[in-house]
């Protein structure tokens, strides 16, 4: 008896092999796929800038530094930024900085750096590095030019600390605009001069009517008073043509322990910080920098305007995705995915 099989079941099963290994095979890519993805999020969130914070002192010291440290530190996941903190002048090397997208001086005093410090500070700033200061960095270095123009401007004397008033001068000033009426920020800087003159674009000003200034003011500060300031293009840059000026953002404020306890000033700081770090200078958004973190993304954001008051970025912009790095895991993917497809389709074919 002819035990062979009618060719309608022949096709029936081969039929059926194909719709199996149609299943097996998009549960694999479905499967493959989601390990893409979960290693590109893994890699976006691990991607962030580096920021070294330097708060020694030769003078005044304030007491509210390791207050401030801390709450840099405990705040800087929110904003994809790993802080370092040092008094160390022996790290402003050329090596050291280079693995930093800013450098933040906090609330230091008097002649913090030696000269070879500030050479490579100042090579560090010519190669697209960013420079936030915070309170009394404006009382810094005050015979290093290229430092003051930086900074923007030197601290002069503050008023007795008293609640005044404050606003937002400038519209899009988004990092600062929640401080605008605040009155918990008790100390006001004066200046001995205009930061504006060197560019500078004033994101926070005080109101002269609300608190008393006994002073006596020698220098003319500009109007309305400055207390917080950025720089799109950092004015320490040197004279080389081939110099890249990164950002440059300061803010007075930042005196008391209280101050670093408030929600509204963090933001103000964190905002400031955010914003410095999108000048496109430095490795945590271009991956062809000569400076900033080693393992920074490379993003292709616009970065125009000034981060939310809460730190974040603000719609359009992103801080820590990555095209380049993860790329070439896409591309491995999709060859693997259909070479398992045309094995598989040959496979069943040549039944």
């Amino acid at each position: 008896m002819d035990t062979k099989p009618p060719a309608n079941s022949l096709v029936i099963t081969q039929f059926l092999a194909c719709k199996m290994s149609s299943s097996i095979l998009f549960i694999l890519s479905y499967l493959l796929l989601s390990l893409v993805i979960t290693a590109v999020m893994a890699q976006g969130e691990s991607m962030q800038a580096r920021v070294l914070i330097y708060s020694a002192t030769t003078g005044f010291r304030h007491d509210s530094i390791p207050t401030a440290i801390a709450a840099l530190k405990a705040k800087g996941a929110s904003i994809s930024v790993e802080f370092d903190a040092t008094e160390d002048v022996k790290q402003f090397t050329d090596t050291v900085l280079a693995g930093y997208d800013a450098v933040l001086f906090l609330s230091t005093t008097g002649d913090v750096l030696d000269d070879t410090g500030k050479t490579a500070f100042q090579k560090y700033l010519n190669l697209g590095g960013n420079f936030i200061g915070i309170h009394s960095a404006s009382d810094t270095l005050v015979n290093t030019t290229f430092y003051g123009r930086e900074i923007g401007a030197y601290f002069d004397y503050h008023a007795d600390l008293q609640d005044a008033m404050w606003w937002t001068p400038h519209i899009q000033a988004q990092a600062c605009y929640r401080l605008g009426g605040a009155s918990g920020m008790k100390c006001k800087y004066n200046f001995k001069s205009d930061p504006r003159a060197l560019g500078a674009t004033i994101v926070l000003a005080a109101d002269e009517s609300s608190y008393v200034d006994n002073g006596p003011r020698k220098f003319d500060q500009g109007s309305p008073h400055p207390l917080a300031w950025f720089q799109t293009h950092g004015s320490g840059v040197g004279d080389d043509k081939k110099a890249t000026a990164g950002r440059s953002f300061y803010t007075s404020l930042g005196h008391l322990n209280e101050t670093w306890q408030d929600d509204l000033f963090l933001s103000h700081v964190l905002g400031g910080v955010s914003w410095t770090l999108q000048s496109h200078t430095t490795r945590a958004t271009n991956s062809s920098a000569l400076v900033g973190n080693p393992q920074g993304p490379s993003a292709t954001s616009d970065s125009s305007t000034l981060p939310t008051s809460s730190g974040a970025a603000p719609a359009g912009t992103t801080t820590t995705q990555s095209s380049g790095a993860v790329l070439p895991t896409v591309i491995i993917a999709v060859v693997t995915i259909v070479a398992v497809a045309v094995g598989c389709g040959q496979f069943f074919l040549a039944f």
